[in-house]
């Protein structure tokens, strides 16, 4: 085991022993994505490789280069098994709705990255696929809850005020990306 692996694993722990029951609100969203010296932790699991992750990846205002290496690899495009460094501000998004929702339960993503090859694949079966999607550069996921329905989802990610956020309700899911606010599918 790394010191890396070590540090991290015993900040799980601290986060799990501290974490405050009280319900968030979207104040606590605006504070995760000002970076108001806290702990961010991700948590989710892709159906398509089978793999989770689950790990601290800002303190005190500093991101953890080696948690979002992981992040990344986790975001990788499953299909071509390409890896682009994910923005961290696609993650804050997340964080911050996931927090909104008050749920344990980790995300399932559906797609991270996108490989051009992959994105122009899906795009010619689906008219719901953008030319220049944000997934391509790194900037943008689709994610699920098992607990939360579409329509919640999309109102807290919505609540964040911080990118793009779609709801596709007949494809259950909501993406969440970095970049200009906006909304569709409401």
């Amino acid at each position: 085991m790394s010191t890396s692996d070590f540090t991290r694993r015993g900040l799980l722990g601290i986060l799990a022993a501290s974490v405050v029951t009280a319900a968030p609100t979207a104040s606590n969203a605006f504070g995760i994505l000002r970076g108001a010296g806290d702990i961010r932790r991700i948590r989710m699991y892709s159906g398509r490789t089978g793999e989770s992750i689950d790990t601290v990846y800002w303190i005190e205002g500093e991101y953890i280069k080696e948690a979002l290496k992981e992040i990344s690899y986790f975001m990788r495009d499953w299909r071509t098994n390409q890896v682009k460094t994910i923005d961290p501000r696609t993650i804050d998004i997340a964080t911050a709705a996931h927090h909104l929702m008050d749920v344990n339960e980790p995300y399932m993503m559906l797609s991270g990255y996108r490989s051009p090859q992959t994105n122009s694949m899906l795009r010619s079966k689906s008219r719901g696929v953008a030319k220049n999607s944000l997934h391509m550069v790194g900037q943008a996921a689709d994610l699920r809850l098992k607990s939360r329905s579409v329509s919640q989802i999309y109102r807290a990610a919505s609540a964040c005020n911080a990118g793009g956020v779609g709801k596709y309700s007949r494809s259950n899911f909501v993406h969440m990306d970095c970049g200009p606010i906006r909304t569709w599918g409401a």
